[in-house]
């Protein structure tokens, strides 16, 4: 799943594609490194995020789904808004990415997809001190309930997604990691989304010998690490910035390399 972030406040490319005309051009070269899937979003889920208008996500996100749909490409809407995903609907995309696990009900309702995302709070609070008694079984919980809420309205295709980052301190992020398996054995395909996060940049930084974090452009070799973990934990997709390079890494996991895909 590849990412377009059509926002000026993402963590980690924010403001890089500034119109629909650049954020086109950005899915094509996605698919051309290898998308399943193309994600667009127009608010950022940052820690520390502001909500956006829901008239400024549509105008950001709805031509470009629009586009990108007419090209043949499969879409995905990141948002948390009903009414901005009934209209990318219309506009053609066929999963939700619901950041919070809100709309399976309307995901049924519209004849979509759905992917649940675990979130602990909202992106404005939801890392100032994240708590769970046991952050695997909690977020397994909500997730399962949710999915088979989701599968019962009737949603045509149910994921599940442990939300790392999202209201997560950085061992809670790695023990949801070590227990992957746990989300594979639910049953629902798994949704797995480290790319550039912040808990890599600490453990990059820690490798180096640092004691700050690396910045969000170096994480290439974190990404692609935790990436290969999910997918060899049975993960079913990995959301990615570097398509490219994730792609290859599958295809190495998969054992399925190949002189011309090396």
């Amino acid at each position: 799943m590849g990412v377009i972030n059509v926002t000026p406040d993402s963590f980690s490319d924010g403001g890089q594609l500034p119109d629909a005309v650049t954020a086109i051009a950005h899915g094509h070269r996605l698919l051309a490194d290898g998308a399943d899937w193309l994600d667009v979003g127009g608010e950022s889920t940052r820690p520390g995020a502001a909500p956006v208008p829901e008239r400024e996500e549509l105008t950001r996100v709805i031509p470009v789904i629009e586009a990108l749909v007419a090209d043949g490409a499969r879409v995905s809407i990141d948002t948390r808004k009903p009414a901005v995903a009934r209209a990318a609907v219309a506009a053609g995309a066929t999963l939700l990415n619901d950041v919070g696990a809100s709309l399976g009900a309307l995901a049924a309702e519209l004849g979509v997809g759905w992917a649940g995302m675990h979130m602990q709070g909202e992106p404005a609070t939801m890392q100032r001190e994240p708590h769970y008694d046991d952050v695997v079984a909690e977020v397994i919980d909500l997730l399962v309930t949710r999915a088979e809420a989701a599968r019962a309205a009737g949603a045509p295709e149910v994921w599940i997604d442990p939300g790392i980052g999202f209201g997560k301190t950085h061992d809670h992020n790695l023990t949801l990691l070590a227990h992957l398996d746990a989300f594979v054995a639910t049953g629902f395909p798994v949704l797995v989304g480290t790319s550039r996060k912040a808990f890599l940049g600490a453990l990059l930084g820690r490798s180096d010998g640092s004691e700050g974090s690396t910045p969000v452009g170096d994480r290439l070799e974190g990404s692609l690490a935790s990436a290969t973990w999910a997918m060899a934990c049975g993960a079913a997709m990995v959301r990615a910035h570097d398509v490219r390079a994730t792609v290859h890494a599958a295809l190495v996991i998969g054992g399925h390399i190949t002189k011309d895909a090396a």
